[in-house]
């Protein structure tokens, strides 16, 4: 039979980088206390947790992969939010931030997960960053955690 090897929903002994940006504030607020929710209430230490704060969502995969690079973190978790406009400026930074952010974890190798809402409108953001659609930066922290423990598992196989 295949070995099946999964990671579990457990954070403790784990160290976080969550990288999130300062730009619509009142929705990556929200993505944060997601994500420290998910991370505490799986076993990770308050201690464990670092939030470094960049300006944009464009600035995300710079500091993700300088966190990732330090060798201090065990994961990073990267929120942001771009509600689309009139101009294509949506595009631009949407598809950069999300290039960069998936670009850390292949070139660090130390998970690096997407907790960055893309939305059309603001409406759509809130209800991603805590009501209706759930939380994206809880999201994205239980990947990392799932990662974390997986790659754990991996190197003792």
């Amino acid at each position: 039979m295949a070995q099946r090897i999964s990671g579990e929903m457990s954070g403790a002994g784990f160290k976080f980088a969550l990288v999130v940006s300062r730009f619509n504030d009142f929705i990556t607020s929200k993505l944060v206390d997601g994500a420290i929710d998910t991370l505490i209430r799986h076993g990770a230490a308050d201690d464990d947790i670092t939030i470094l704060f960049v300006p944009g969502a464009f600035e995300l995969p710079f500091m993700a992969k300088r966190a990732a690079a330090s060798g201090a973190y065990d994961a990073v978790v990267c929120l942001g939010c771009v509600i689309r406009g009139q101009t294509p400026h949506f595009d631009y930074v949407a598809g950069q931030a999300a290039r960069g952010i998936a670009q850390v974890g292949l070139d660090t190798g130390v998970p690096t997960t997407f907790g960055l809402i893309t939305s059309d409108t603001l409406e759509q953001a809130i209800e991603r960053a805590g009501s209706k659609a759930g939380n994206k930066g809880s999201d994205a922290a239980s990947g990392a955690i799932e990662l974390v423990s997986l790659l754990s598992k991996l190197s003792k196989t």
